[in-house]
This record gives C-alpha cells, structure tokens and sequence, in this order.
C-alpha cells in the first residue's frame, strides 16, 4: 500500500494540474488520492472539470485519449461519485492523509472494483471510454450527478 503525506497530497494534486507529475507516478493509488484531494480543495464542478484535467495531464506526459486508450469517462465519474461520498461519510477533521490511507484501505483501493458493477465486456468498450455506460452487474450505491 502507498501511504502519503499531507504535503505529498498536495503536492500530488499539484502536479497533476500543472503537468509535471511525471507518468510513472500516475498510479492507481494516485488517481485516487489527487481525485480526493481535489473533491477536499475544489470539489464544485469536478464532473465537468475532471475529464478535462486527466485528458490535458494525458497528452503533456505523451499520451493519447481516443476509444482505445487515455480517459475513461464511466471509471473517472463512478470514481468521483464514489470517492465523493466516502469523504462525506469521513469523521469531521480528518487530515487528507488519513482520509487518504482509509480511502486506499477500502474497496475502492483495489483497482478492480468497477468490474463490481460493470462486466469487462460493457466497460471496455470505446462507448464506456468516451461516454458514460450505466452498470451492468450492480447499480451503484452512489451514481455520479451525469448519469442516464
């Protein structure tokens, strides 16, 4: 397990919105702490901001976003639906890298938890990549806002 610092949060966070996270350390652990992070600092309009942040982030580091690789929309926003309420259900005051640490301790943690909710069939397809896709196994317990 990774476990950060306060300031490596920050940092973390930082680096993704600026670019200069190098490509290496965009982990399955560090999509989930920049994307709590973000929901902690400037969570307002996150569904509509988030895509745009991991597709520039994608291409500065070489990458490409099309239907085969790069950003996901359906993973981002049931990530972000589901990451926002765990924060919400956190005891107040809780330092990020607390809240970090049990985020990555949870379910969520494990980069398999879509395929709790979406066959690898319906989540891998250039639709689920370039739109959202409801859930084929279990309906979410908290669907993102962009849903339908």
């Amino acid at each position: 397990m990774t476990a950060y610092s306060n300031a490596d949060i920050a940092g973390l966070a930082q680096r993704l919105l600026d670019h200069s996270l190098p490509k290496a350390e965009w982990t399955h652990a560090a999509h989930l702490t920049a994307t709590l992070r973000l929901v902690r600092t400037r969570d307002a309009g996150l569904e509509r901001d988030l895509p745009n942040i991991i597709r520039t982030y994608n291409v500065a580091v070489g990458g490409v976003n099309d239907d085969q690789s790069g950003y996901h929309e359906t993973i981002t926003q049931a990530y972000l639906a589901a990451i926002r309420a765990f924060d919400a259900a956190l005891p107040p005051g809780l330092d990020d890298a607390e809240a970090a640490r049990r985020l990555l301790d949870s379910a969520l943690g494990d980069k398999d938890w879509p395929l709790t909710h979406w066959s690898r069939e319906r989540l891998f397809t250039p639709e689920a990549r370039l739109g959202w896709r409801d859930p084929d196994l279990r309906p979410l317990d908290h669907p993102p806002a962009t849903t339908g």
